[in-house]
């Protein structure tokens, strides 16, 4: 059985920093892309960041230089780097692992056969 444990949300005021982490258990994690999402309240889950097996990555626009995603294949786990968080950062975060091994990054929620649970972050003004 798959499992993602997301923890690390929080409360932070904006222009702080947090690190999500994702642990997983149940497959060989180092064969899977994995991905965060997330889903501010009133709004659809969007893309955040991905990374492929091999560290390649991508990320959303609205991320881009502040967010890094990383992984930690002895672990089991990848993470994602918050900087210079803003109020409309928050939102619970998700993350995701890929249904296919050795894929590409993707952005595409279907590419992505488990979830966690999520976890809160919110970014005060």
């Amino acid at each position: 059985q798959v499992q993602l444990v997301e923890s690390g949300g929080g409360l932070v005021q904006a222009g702080g920093s947090l690190r999500l982490s994702c642990a997983t258990s149940g497959r060989t994690f180092s064969r899977y892309a994995m991905g965060w999402f997330r889903q501010a309240p009133g709004k659809e889950r969007e893309f955040v960041a991905a990374i492929n097996w091999s560290g390649s990555t991508d990320y959303a626009d609205s991320v881009k230089g502040r967010f890094t995603i990383s992984r930690d294949n002895a672990k089991n786990t990848v993470y994602l780097q918050m900087n210079s968080l803003k109020p409309e950062d928050t939102a619970v975060y998700y993350c995701a692992g890929a249904t296919t091994w050795y894929g590409s990054t993707s952005k595409r929620e279907r590419e992505y056969a488990y979830w966690g649970q999520g976890t809160q972050v919110t970014v005060s003004s």
